[in-house]
């Protein structure tokens, strides 16, 4: 369902240019669970941007879903980007104005879903998640990983083909990791594919596939080799 070629990133400025990705070829089946790891400045953080279709690349294919994403318009990313891709970040980036209720409806409302399709959604997400009575609340009013919850709730509602998780344990302690990856876990055998960048390598040994990144690079962890395109 994901598919790159010879995917290149390079970031100058007057004195310098950082190769952020160098020639990265990576294929993602439907339903798989790959966790990313690497060192900082490695280039986890383009990658994810580009998979995320929130950054550009220099040269090389992207097909999501079949659709080549590099001859997409800025419209048109953002359409592919709200229709088939849920993102949770390590900060959970909910807005604290607003109940559970609203911050998992905001970004509904920009798919133009009803109101009425809006709260089965919303409903059946805090469910999933284990919140269900808490629609009413203020994220303020949770702890973190309740917090984590809600904001993978708010990408489960939108329905994603694909799910992004940014260091999703990386602001919990060791319980509320664990309980956030199970529910992950669990997301994932229902069938919603996830890629999970994470520093912790022993959540990464949870996933189908490891790979790291280093260098501008991707290495399949459990082959020990430089990833190349599934044909």
């Amino acid at each position: 369902m994901l598919r790159m070629k010879n995917i290149s990133k390079i970031y100058r400025t007057e004195l310098v240019e950082t190769h952020a990705l160098s020639d990265v070829n990576f294929t993602v089946e439907e339903g798989e669970f790959i966790a990313v790891t690497g060192p900082s400045g490695s280039g986890k953080t383009t990658f994810l941007n580009i998979t995320g279709l929130l950054e550009n690349f220099e040269q090389g294919t992207y097909e999501l879903d079949g659709e080549d994403v590099s001859t997409l318009g800025d419209k048109q990313l953002s359409r592919l980007r709200n229709e088939k891709i849920g993102f949770i970040f390590q900060g959970f980036n909910l807005i604290g104005d607003l109940n559970l209720y609203d911050n998992i409806e905001v970004p509904l409302i920009f798919r133009g879903l009803s109101a009425k399709a809006r709260k089965q959604r919303i409903e059946e997400s805090l469910e999933l998640v284990g919140l269900g009575g808490r629609a009413s609340h203020f994220p303020a009013q949770l702890s973190g990983g309740q917090q984590q919850r809600v904001a993978i709730a708010r990408a489960l509602a939108g329905k994603p083909r694909f799910l992004l998780a940014d260091e999703p344990t990386g602001n919990l302690d060791t319980l509320m990791a664990r309980q956030v990856m199970e529910l992950l876990e669990e997301i994932n055998r229902q069938g919603t594919t996830l890629l999970m960048v994470t520093h912790d390598h022993e959540l990464a040994q949870r996933a189908h596939r490891n790979i790291q990144i280093l260098d501008g690079q991707l290495r399949d962890i459990n082959k020990n080799e430089l990833v190349e395109l599934i044909s």
